[in-house]
């Protein structure tokens, strides 16, 4: 017996609503139309599935079963249908993105308020993390991170120009214990480090002499996986930090906290937003990727 998969619908609209007229409003057709269909259902199965009265509509036992097993792929099918035609016609549907809690140009509230705004119908989902994952994997549309951690087979579209990290304090700080001539004596100075987690080697901070690139293994008095908090105990003069030069410019700008060791911070591959290969994006991941390239 070949199943009906039109009439297994109406069916379910004609349960869904326990109204003949109801499911016929929805779907755009005749209520006769609609019974009519449920009616051949039933003489296909053999069985009655439907209860009408001139007031009401119910199922029978067999029609109460069968609804049961068929709405979750009833449903299955019509989000199917549905997230299909979002990729179509205007942006719109939930954009769930991953970022970076350092790249502060994309977390401004400027950049995304603004992208909020021209496009209404997109509802972004964002997840601060500096969590290194599969972001196909958790469901997510994209991404944001550093290029040297994206892997080589997404898409990869700058958010901004190069980065660099800096080795800040404050004026006091500096006034106190005097400013490091090299990366090395950082070693014998009172420090603010990252560290991911609880547990885990506080993050060793990076420098360049003379083209080669090396490491300091600081000793960090004080640690912390939260930047904000990093640049507010270098204002109190807690010690000399270490981070994303975008985290520190708004405080070096207000007097706040003075750059050291400048010669040996060079600058690298920056942000990128980043999202796998597909034959059609998604207009709302396309909105996003466009809104950003008109900021840069």
């Amino acid at each position: 017996m070949e199943t009906d998969l039109n009439a297994l619908a109406v069916f379910a609209l004609v349960a869904e609503e326990r109204s003949f007229r109801a499911a016929a409003e929805r779907m755009g057709v005749t209520r006769s139309a609609v019974s009519q269909t449920v009616r051949r259902l039933e003489e296909t199965l053999g069985i009655a599935l439907v209860l009408r009265t001139t007031r009401s509509v119910s199922l029978t036992e067999a029609g109460d079963r069968l609804f049961g097993d068929i709405a979750p792929a009833i449903a299955e099918m019509r989000a199917a249908t549905e997230a299909a035609g979002n990729l179509r016609g205007p942006p719109r549907g939930q954009l769930r993105l991953a970022v970076s809690s350092i790249a502060e140009r994309f977390l401004s509230g400027p950049f995304l308020a603004g992208f909020a705004e021209a496009n209404p119908e997109v509802q972004l989902d964002i997840t601060v993390t500096d969590d290194e994952f599969d972001i196909v994997a958790e469901g997510y549309d994209a991404g944001v991170r550093l290029g040297e951690v994206i892997e080589q087979d997404m898409i990869a579209v700058p958010v901004a120009g190069d980065e660099r990290q800096l080795a800040v304090c404050s004026p006091q700080y500096l006034q106190r214990f005097g400013a490091p001539a090299h990366p090395g004596e950082l070693v014998t100075k009172r420090c603010i480090g990252w560290r991911p987690a609880p547990g885990v080697a506080p993050y060793r901070w990076e420098f360049a002499e003379d083209g080669k690139e090396f490491s300091v293994a600081v000793a960090p008095e004080i640690t912390t996986n939260d930047m904000a908090l990093m640049s507010k105990l270098a204002v109190a003069g807690a010690g000399i930090s270490f981070g994303m030069e975008e985290s520190f410019r708004p405080y070096i700008e207000r007097g706040e906290l003075v750059a050291v060791l400048e010669n040996f911070s060079p600058r690298f591959s920056g942000f990128y937003l980043y999202y796998p290969s597909r034959r059609h994006m998604a207009p709302k991941l396309r909105a996003l990727v466009s809104h950003m390239q008109h900021r840069r």
